[in-house]
């Protein structure tokens, strides 16, 4: 019983299909976001008190939701951005849901994936938006400028473009300093770094990459999880890039499905949960290596991969996990949502003895 416990604290089923689910910072409160079968978007708000799950407040959109971020809001005013179907990229006022105080076609084709960086006093910095689409674009938006991205990456003439499936900040550990990472569905994972608009890295994984989280985005970038269709997922360490070799890796096989998400825990950089296709999680601790780099044959620095320990596993639901997240007040507290139309509440215990 030493080993931290995954408990089903409370779940609830909904109506729609569940893409996202995040909590409002600084509140017992999270947001859920998906799409009717009629076709229209979903985003309701729930409140966790006494061991129940309550709606408070619910809106209706013409267009399904599939993803949403906290990470570019002040704590004062918790706007929340989301990606739809269509390729818009919008900001709401939790208090006053019926428009949206900020909104950009953002890309022709559905925005499947959403991060934010500058805000909650998370990283320095101006507040920033990323999104990947289907149409093979990453932009970076800054929600203090209307409509036009502050960068775009795209492929180049006569590049076949590929579907971007999970983009994520890292390193803004200056006011300058910052990069974008993104995955696409062939198995390419693309560094970009923002600072000189330039592509930093790229390495290809062989299967497709369902999600790319660094452990902390507010420091020098220090390890990159990267999970992928076929069961496997990737710890990169960020640390040492060697000119030709690029960053170690680690990868380790997990949950006998798809690896949907993986997340770190707000509290503790080197523990995170992995996701599976059938409706498993996986709570892993990354080790660190006695070095975590060493000198090649020619003197010139390269990293060393650590290792890392299933602490607990748990199935949860038949069907896959589309979404997964740490509330970043309450160690341990989380909130996870799977396509089988229910939201689940999760307390993972003893994480402060890790």
């Amino acid at each position: 019983m030493d080993k931290p416990q995954i408990i089903l604290h409370v779940q609830k089923s909904v109506n729609y299909t569940l893409f996202d689910a995040k909590w409002i910072p600084c509140s017992a409160k999270f947001i859920a976001l998906g799409n009717y079968a009629r076709g229209t978007g979903a985003l309701q708000i729930f409140e966790v008190s006494h061991g129940d799950v309550k709606m408070v407040k619910e809106a209706e959109k013409s267009k399904s939701f599939k993803c949403g971020t906290f990470g570019a809001s002040s704590l004062q005013n918790r706007q929340f951005a989301t990606g739809d179907f269509t390729g818009k990229l919008q900001i709401w006022d939790l208090e006053t849901l019926d428009l949206p105080i900020y909104s950009a076609q953002g890309h022709k084709e559905i925005i499947n994936c959403i991060d934010g960086v500058g805000g909650l006093g998370i990283g320095e910095g101006a507040p920033e938006l990323v999104t990947g689409s289907r149409d093979g674009v990453v932009k970076v938006w800054d929600p203090r400028q209307k409509n036009d991205p502050v960068a775009t990456m795209e492929p180049g003439e006569g590049e076949t473009k590929r579907d971007c499936w999970t983009v994520a900040f890292g390193d803004a550990y200056s006011a300058q300093d910052r990069c974008v990472a993104a995955g696409y569905d062939n198995g390419d994972i693309k560094l970009f770094d923002l600072r000189s608009m330039s592509l930093r890295w790229e390495t290809n994984v062989k299967n497709g990459v369902c999600c790319l989280e660094f452990d902390r985005k507010d420091i020098k970038m220090n390890k990159l999880a990267a999970t992928t269709l076929e069961s496997k997922f990737h710890v990169f360490d960020m640390r040492t890039q060697h000119p030709t070799k690029g960053f170690a890796s680690l990868a380790e096989k997990a949950h006998k499905s798809t690896v949907w998400l993986a997340r770190h825990l707000p509290q503790n950089r080197d523990v995170f949960m992995t996701l599976g296709g059938n409706g498993s999680l996986h709570l892993w601790k990354y080790s660190y290596p006695s070095a975590r780099s060493k000198k090649d044959s020619d003197g010139v620095e390269s990293g060393v991969a650590g290792s890392v320990d299933l602490l607990q596993n748990v199935t949860l639901s038949t069907q896959p996990v589309s979404s997964f997240d740490w509330s970043p007040d309450k160690l341990g507290l989380s909130v996870c949502t799977a396509f089988d139309q229910t939201i689940r509440v999760i307390i993972t215990t003893k994480l402060n003895t890790l």
